[in-house]
Protein backbone atom coordinates (compact mmCIF):
# COMPACT_ATOMS: atom_id res chain seq x y z
CA UNK A 1 0.00 0.00 0.00
CA UNK A 2 1.47 3.56 -1.02
CA UNK A 3 2.36 5.78 1.34
CA UNK A 4 1.53 9.80 1.57
CA UNK A 5 4.51 12.24 0.65
CA UNK A 6 4.99 12.93 3.80
CA UNK A 7 6.05 9.50 4.53
CA UNK A 8 2.65 8.63 6.74
CA UNK A 9 0.42 5.53 5.78
CA UNK A 10 -3.37 6.23 4.51
CA UNK A 11 -6.18 5.70 7.37
CA UNK A 12 -7.48 2.36 6.54
CA UNK A 13 -11.03 1.74 4.77
CA UNK A 14 -12.98 -0.20 3.03
CA UNK A 15 -12.08 2.22 -0.11
CA UNK A 16 -7.76 1.93 0.72
CA UNK A 17 -8.72 -2.32 1.48
CA UNK A 18 -10.40 -2.54 -2.53
CA UNK A 19 -7.79 -0.60 -3.73
CA UNK A 20 -4.79 -1.86 -2.05
CA UNK A 21 -6.22 -5.46 -3.53
CA UNK A 22 -7.69 -4.03 -6.73
CA UNK A 23 -11.25 -5.27 -6.52
CA UNK A 24 -14.37 -2.90 -5.68
CA UNK A 25 -15.28 -1.59 -2.48
CA UNK A 26 -18.59 -2.86 -2.21
CA UNK A 27 -16.82 -6.71 -2.65
CA UNK A 28 -14.79 -5.75 0.06
CA UNK A 29 -18.02 -4.47 1.96
CA UNK A 30 -19.71 -7.68 0.98
CA UNK A 31 -16.64 -9.68 2.82
CA UNK A 32 -17.43 -8.54 5.98
CA UNK A 33 -21.38 -7.48 6.06
CA UNK A 34 -22.79 -10.06 3.12
CA UNK A 35 -19.91 -13.34 2.87
CA UNK A 36 -22.86 -15.28 1.44
CA UNK A 37 -22.80 -13.15 -2.08
CA UNK A 38 -18.71 -13.68 -2.20
CA UNK A 39 -16.77 -17.27 -2.74
CA UNK A 40 -15.15 -18.80 0.09
CA UNK A 41 -11.89 -18.22 -1.31
CA UNK A 42 -12.11 -14.78 -2.44
CA UNK A 43 -13.38 -13.60 1.10
CA UNK A 44 -10.61 -15.74 2.46
CA UNK A 45 -8.08 -13.75 0.30
CA UNK A 46 -9.60 -10.01 1.51
CA UNK A 47 -9.59 -10.84 5.29
CA UNK A 48 -5.99 -12.21 5.15
CA UNK A 49 -4.78 -8.67 3.69
CA UNK A 50 -6.97 -6.95 5.64
CA UNK A 51 -5.35 -8.38 8.93
CA UNK A 52 -1.90 -7.85 7.37
CA UNK A 53 -2.70 -4.39 6.84
CA UNK A 54 -4.04 -4.08 10.06
CA UNK A 55 -7.54 -3.09 9.42
CA UNK A 56 -10.59 -4.49 12.00
CA UNK A 57 -13.01 -3.44 9.48
CA UNK A 58 -16.09 -1.50 8.95
CA UNK A 59 -16.35 1.72 11.60
CA UNK A 60 -19.02 -0.40 13.21
CA UNK A 61 -20.83 3.11 14.33
CA UNK A 62 -20.67 4.41 10.72
CA UNK A 63 -22.43 1.19 9.12
CA UNK A 64 -25.13 1.51 12.09
CA UNK A 65 -25.36 5.24 11.07
CA UNK A 66 -26.01 4.00 7.48
CA UNK A 67 -28.47 1.83 8.60
CA UNK A 68 -30.44 4.43 11.01
CA UNK A 69 -29.55 2.41 13.80
CA UNK A 70 -26.37 2.17 16.57
CA UNK A 71 -27.24 -1.63 18.23
CA UNK A 72 -27.99 0.43 21.84
CA UNK A 73 -30.74 1.43 23.82
CA UNK A 74 -29.95 4.30 26.35
CA UNK A 75 -30.91 3.97 30.48
CA UNK A 76 -31.29 7.05 32.56
CA UNK A 77 -31.06 5.28 36.30
CA UNK A 78 -31.49 8.28 38.80
CA UNK A 79 -29.34 8.71 41.85
CA UNK A 80 -25.91 7.78 39.63
CA UNK A 81 -24.85 4.67 37.77
CA UNK A 82 -23.35 2.88 40.87
CA UNK A 83 -27.32 2.35 41.71
CA UNK A 84 -27.39 0.53 38.65
CA UNK A 85 -24.84 -2.08 40.05
CA UNK A 86 -25.89 -2.04 44.27
CA UNK A 87 -29.82 -1.72 44.23
CA UNK A 88 -30.95 -5.83 43.47
CA UNK A 89 -34.60 -4.67 42.47
CA UNK A 90 -32.49 -2.28 39.66
CA UNK A 91 -30.65 -5.25 38.88
CA UNK A 92 -33.41 -7.47 38.50
CA UNK A 93 -35.10 -4.84 36.29
CA UNK A 94 -31.88 -4.73 33.90
CA UNK A 95 -31.53 -7.97 33.80
CA UNK A 96 -34.95 -8.37 32.33
CA UNK A 97 -34.61 -5.38 30.03
CA UNK A 98 -31.23 -6.63 28.47
CA UNK A 99 -32.55 -10.23 28.11
CA UNK A 100 -35.51 -8.87 25.90
CA UNK A 101 -33.26 -6.43 24.11
CA UNK A 102 -30.71 -8.87 23.17
CA UNK A 103 -33.49 -10.78 20.66
CA UNK A 104 -32.90 -8.08 18.17
CA UNK A 105 -29.13 -7.27 18.98
CA UNK A 106 -29.29 -4.14 21.02
CA UNK A 107 -27.51 -3.36 23.75
CA UNK A 108 -27.54 -0.97 26.97
CA UNK A 109 -25.73 2.35 27.29
CA UNK A 110 -26.35 3.21 31.07
CA UNK A 111 -26.19 7.34 31.85
CA UNK A 112 -26.49 9.12 35.19
CA UNK A 113 -29.61 10.97 35.11
CA UNK A 114 -27.41 14.38 36.43
CA UNK A 115 -29.07 17.88 36.70
CA UNK A 116 -25.76 19.74 38.17
CA UNK A 117 -25.29 21.88 35.08
CA UNK A 118 -25.77 21.85 31.25
CA UNK A 119 -22.14 20.00 31.35
CA UNK A 120 -24.05 17.14 32.57
CA UNK A 121 -26.97 16.61 30.09
CA UNK A 122 -24.35 17.33 27.38
CA UNK A 123 -23.53 13.08 27.22
CA UNK A 124 -27.26 12.40 26.93
CA UNK A 125 -27.71 15.17 24.34
CA UNK A 126 -24.94 13.28 22.19
CA UNK A 127 -25.47 9.73 23.50
CA UNK A 128 -25.40 7.46 20.10
CA UNK A 129 -28.78 5.61 20.88
CA UNK A 130 -31.80 4.29 19.13
CA UNK A 131 -34.36 4.86 21.91
CA UNK A 132 -34.34 5.73 25.51
CA UNK A 133 -35.43 3.96 28.41
CA UNK A 134 -36.29 5.93 31.97
CA UNK A 135 -35.92 4.06 35.00
CA UNK A 136 -37.79 6.12 37.72
CA UNK A 137 -36.84 9.82 37.24
CA UNK A 138 -38.81 12.96 39.28
CA UNK A 139 -41.03 15.16 37.51
CA UNK A 140 -39.31 17.91 35.89
CA UNK A 141 -35.86 16.23 35.66
CA UNK A 142 -33.66 17.95 32.91
CA UNK A 143 -32.44 14.52 32.13
CA UNK A 144 -35.49 13.48 30.82
CA UNK A 145 -36.26 16.32 29.04
CA UNK A 146 -32.67 16.18 27.37
CA UNK A 147 -33.15 12.65 25.98
CA UNK A 148 -36.49 14.09 24.50
CA UNK A 149 -34.95 16.53 22.62
CA UNK A 150 -33.20 13.63 20.98
CA UNK A 151 -36.42 12.29 18.95
CA UNK A 152 -36.04 8.66 19.54
CA UNK A 153 -38.55 6.10 20.82
CA UNK A 154 -38.75 6.82 24.81
CA UNK A 155 -40.54 4.16 27.61
CA UNK A 156 -40.73 5.22 30.98
CA UNK A 157 -40.52 2.98 33.96
CA UNK A 158 -43.08 4.17 37.03
CA UNK A 159 -42.36 7.83 36.73
CA UNK A 160 -42.32 10.62 35.07
CA UNK A 161 -46.20 10.37 33.25
CA UNK A 162 -45.46 11.75 29.70
CA UNK A 163 -48.00 12.58 27.08
CA UNK A 164 -47.92 9.74 24.40
CA UNK A 165 -44.87 8.28 26.06
CA UNK A 166 -45.97 4.70 26.98
CA UNK A 167 -45.27 3.48 31.05
CA UNK A 168 -44.29 0.30 32.54
CA UNK A 169 -46.11 0.72 36.57
CA UNK A 170 -47.80 -1.07 39.16
CA UNK A 171 -50.22 -0.42 41.95
CA UNK A 172 -47.96 1.16 44.42
CA UNK A 173 -50.67 2.45 46.30
CA UNK A 174 -52.29 -0.91 46.93
CA UNK A 175 -48.95 -2.57 47.51
CA UNK A 176 -48.38 -0.04 50.29
CA UNK A 177 -51.77 -0.24 51.58
CA UNK A 178 -51.18 -4.42 52.19
CA UNK A 179 -48.06 -3.45 53.77
CA UNK A 180 -50.18 -1.29 56.08
CA UNK A 181 -52.80 -3.66 56.68
CA UNK A 182 -50.65 -6.71 57.36
CA UNK A 183 -49.13 -4.77 60.45
CA UNK A 184 -52.42 -3.15 61.79
CA UNK A 185 -53.33 -6.82 61.45
CA UNK A 186 -51.23 -7.70 63.94
CA UNK A 187 -52.15 -5.69 66.18
CA UNK A 188 -49.52 -2.45 65.87
CA UNK A 189 -51.16 0.88 66.13
CA UNK A 190 -47.53 2.80 66.56
CA UNK A 191 -46.65 2.87 63.19
CA UNK A 192 -43.59 4.59 60.98
CA UNK A 193 -42.88 5.07 57.39
CA UNK A 194 -39.68 5.85 56.08
CA UNK A 195 -39.83 7.11 52.73
CA UNK A 196 -37.08 7.15 49.58
CA UNK A 197 -36.30 10.72 48.52
CA UNK A 198 -39.20 12.75 47.99
CA UNK A 199 -37.48 15.54 45.67
CA UNK A 200 -34.13 15.38 44.37
CA UNK A 201 -32.54 17.47 46.49
CA UNK A 202 -31.05 15.26 49.02
CA UNK A 203 -33.21 16.16 52.04
CA UNK A 204 -33.01 13.92 55.05
CA UNK A 205 -35.22 13.63 57.97
CA UNK A 206 -39.03 13.94 59.12
CA UNK A 207 -41.35 14.52 55.88
CA UNK A 208 -44.46 16.64 56.73
CA UNK A 209 -47.83 16.35 55.08
CA UNK A 210 -46.61 19.43 52.94
CA UNK A 211 -43.34 17.95 52.28
CA UNK A 212 -45.61 14.63 51.25
CA UNK A 213 -47.51 16.27 48.87
CA UNK A 214 -44.65 18.24 47.46
CA UNK A 215 -43.51 15.35 46.04
CA UNK A 216 -41.91 15.66 42.51
CA UNK A 217 -41.15 11.46 42.94
CA UNK A 218 -44.86 9.92 41.61
CA UNK A 219 -43.57 6.75 43.00
CA UNK A 220 -43.79 8.00 46.54
CA UNK A 221 -46.92 9.89 46.21
CA UNK A 222 -48.51 6.87 44.89
CA UNK A 223 -47.04 4.66 47.98
CA UNK A 224 -47.70 7.56 50.45
CA UNK A 225 -51.47 7.73 49.46
CA UNK A 226 -52.13 3.81 50.08
CA UNK A 227 -50.39 4.08 53.21
CA UNK A 228 -52.16 6.88 54.53
CA UNK A 229 -55.77 5.10 53.06
CA UNK A 230 -55.21 2.23 54.70
CA UNK A 231 -54.02 3.60 58.13
CA UNK A 232 -57.23 6.49 58.18
CA UNK A 233 -59.19 2.93 57.36
CA UNK A 234 -58.25 1.49 60.64
CA UNK A 235 -59.31 4.62 62.63
CA UNK A 236 -54.96 6.10 62.62
CA UNK A 237 -54.99 9.81 61.44
CA UNK A 238 -52.03 10.02 58.74
CA UNK A 239 -50.87 13.28 60.44
CA UNK A 240 -49.62 11.31 63.90
CA UNK A 241 -47.69 8.74 61.92
CA UNK A 242 -44.17 9.67 61.39
CA UNK A 243 -42.77 9.51 58.11
CA UNK A 244 -38.91 9.95 57.92
CA UNK A 245 -37.12 10.62 54.23
CA UNK A 246 -33.91 9.35 53.20
CA UNK A 247 -31.84 11.02 51.51
CA UNK A 248 -31.11 8.41 48.69
CA UNK A 249 -32.41 4.45 48.14
CA UNK A 250 -29.72 2.77 49.94
CA UNK A 251 -29.40 0.95 53.40
CA UNK A 252 -26.55 3.12 54.43
CA UNK A 253 -28.71 6.55 54.20
CA UNK A 254 -31.68 4.61 55.45
CA UNK A 255 -30.17 3.51 58.46
CA UNK A 256 -28.77 6.93 59.04
CA UNK A 257 -32.35 8.61 58.39
CA UNK A 258 -34.33 6.24 60.35
CA UNK A 259 -32.04 6.09 63.82
CA UNK A 260 -33.81 8.66 65.90
CA UNK A 261 -37.01 7.26 64.95
CA UNK A 262 -36.35 3.90 66.90
CA UNK A 263 -35.67 5.58 70.24
CA UNK A 264 -38.41 7.01 72.87
CA UNK A 265 -40.85 5.96 74.90
CA UNK A 266 -42.87 6.33 72.20
CA UNK A 267 -41.21 4.83 69.49
CA UNK A 268 -42.99 3.01 66.84
CA UNK A 269 -43.59 -1.09 66.99
CA UNK A 270 -43.76 -1.52 63.37
CA UNK A 271 -42.20 0.38 60.21
CA UNK A 272 -43.27 0.47 56.52
CA UNK A 273 -40.02 0.96 54.55
CA UNK A 274 -41.00 1.90 50.67
CA UNK A 275 -37.87 -0.27 49.42
CA UNK A 276 -36.03 -3.19 50.33
CA UNK A 277 -33.25 -1.47 50.34
CA UNK A 278 -34.59 1.05 53.05
CA UNK A 279 -35.78 -2.27 54.80
CA UNK A 280 -31.95 -3.53 54.86
CA UNK A 281 -31.20 0.15 56.60
CA UNK A 282 -34.09 -0.34 59.57
CA UNK A 283 -32.91 -3.92 60.30
CA UNK A 284 -29.00 -2.55 60.56
CA UNK A 285 -30.31 0.87 62.03
CA UNK A 286 -32.65 -1.74 64.92
CA UNK A 287 -29.83 -3.66 65.75
CA UNK A 288 -27.45 -0.65 66.15
CA UNK A 289 -29.89 0.37 68.96
CA UNK A 290 -30.39 -2.67 70.41
CA UNK A 291 -33.64 -3.71 69.30
CA UNK A 292 -34.69 -7.23 68.57
CA UNK A 293 -36.58 -7.89 64.83
CA UNK A 294 -38.99 -8.84 64.98
CA UNK A 295 -39.54 -9.05 68.85
CA UNK A 296 -39.16 -5.55 69.26
CA UNK A 297 -39.75 -3.92 65.78
CA UNK A 298 -41.32 -5.59 62.86
CA UNK A 299 -40.68 -4.10 59.36
CA UNK A 300 -42.20 -4.77 56.16
CA UNK A 301 -40.64 -3.44 52.67
CA UNK A 302 -41.19 -2.85 49.26
CA UNK A 303 -39.96 -4.70 46.22
CA UNK A 304 -39.01 -8.16 47.15
CA UNK A 305 -35.40 -7.61 46.04
CA UNK A 306 -32.95 -10.80 45.37
CA UNK A 307 -31.90 -9.41 49.02
CA UNK A 308 -34.95 -9.85 50.64
CA UNK A 309 -35.14 -13.40 51.49
CA UNK A 310 -31.39 -13.81 52.54
CA UNK A 311 -32.11 -10.72 55.09
CA UNK A 312 -31.78 -10.90 58.79
CA UNK A 313 -34.52 -11.89 59.44
CA UNK A 314 -35.99 -12.70 56.07
CA UNK A 315 -38.19 -9.67 55.26
CA UNK A 316 -41.62 -9.69 55.13
CA UNK A 317 -42.09 -7.26 51.53
CA UNK A 318 -44.43 -5.90 48.82
CA UNK A 319 -43.23 -8.28 46.16
CA UNK A 320 -43.21 -6.77 42.18
CA UNK A 321 -42.67 -8.56 39.03
CA UNK A 322 -38.97 -7.05 38.45
CA UNK A 323 -37.79 -8.68 35.58
CA UNK A 324 -41.27 -9.15 34.16
CA UNK A 325 -41.40 -5.66 34.35
CA UNK A 326 -37.66 -5.48 32.66
CA UNK A 327 -39.14 -7.38 29.77
CA UNK A 328 -42.10 -5.38 29.27
CA UNK A 329 -40.22 -2.36 29.00
CA UNK A 330 -37.97 -4.10 26.22
CA UNK A 331 -40.68 -5.91 24.44
CA UNK A 332 -42.24 -1.67 24.00
CA UNK A 333 -38.61 -0.53 22.89
CA UNK A 334 -38.83 -3.24 20.28
CA UNK A 335 -42.12 -2.83 18.71
CA UNK A 336 -41.33 1.41 19.26
CA UNK A 337 -37.98 0.22 16.59
CA UNK A 338 -40.54 -1.59 14.20
CA UNK A 339 -42.68 1.92 13.68
CA UNK A 340 -45.73 0.47 15.87
CA UNK A 341 -47.28 1.99 18.22
CA UNK A 342 -48.04 -0.32 20.91
CA UNK A 343 -50.41 0.88 23.87
CA UNK A 344 -48.95 1.41 27.63
CA UNK A 345 -49.55 -2.08 29.48
CA UNK A 346 -52.13 -2.04 32.44
CA UNK A 347 -50.42 -1.49 36.21
CA UNK A 348 -48.61 -4.81 37.15
CA UNK A 349 -50.47 -6.47 40.13
CA UNK A 350 -47.93 -6.67 43.17
CA UNK A 351 -48.92 -8.90 46.56
CA UNK A 352 -47.55 -9.22 50.00
CA UNK A 353 -44.96 -11.72 50.90
CA UNK A 354 -44.96 -12.54 54.40
CA UNK A 355 -41.78 -13.90 55.71
CA UNK A 356 -40.46 -13.40 59.41
CA UNK A 357 -39.20 -9.82 60.01
CA UNK A 358 -43.09 -8.77 61.04
CA UNK A 359 -45.04 -10.62 64.23
CA UNK A 360 -47.91 -9.25 66.17
CA UNK A 361 -47.55 -6.61 68.78
CA UNK A 362 -46.54 -7.61 71.84
CA UNK A 363 -45.22 -11.14 71.05
CA UNK A 364 -42.41 -11.35 73.31
CA UNK A 365 -40.93 -7.75 72.30
CA UNK A 366 -42.40 -4.50 72.71
CA UNK A 367 -45.85 -3.59 74.30
CA UNK A 368 -48.32 -1.20 72.42
CA UNK A 369 -49.54 1.71 74.71
CA UNK A 370 -51.39 3.95 71.97
CA UNK A 371 -54.39 1.24 71.66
Amino acid sequence: MQKHPDGSSPRLTLLTLAQDLGISRATVSNAYNRPDQLSAALRERILARAAELGFAGPDPMARGLRRGRVGAVGVLVDEGLSRAFSDPAVVDLLDGLARELQADGLGLLLHAGRADDEAALRPIQDAAVDAWVVLSMPDGHPAVAAARTRNRPLVVLDQPVLPGVPLVGIDDAAGAAAAIAHLLALGHRRLGVLAMPLRPDRQEGPAGLARQAGATYQVMRRRLAGAASAAEAAGLSWDRVPVVESAANDPDAGARAVAGLLTGDDAPTALFACSDQLALGVLRAARAAGLRVPADLSVVGFDDSSAAPSADPPLTTVRQPLRDRGRELGVLVRALLRGETPPAPEPAPVHLVVRSSAAPVGGGGAADARG
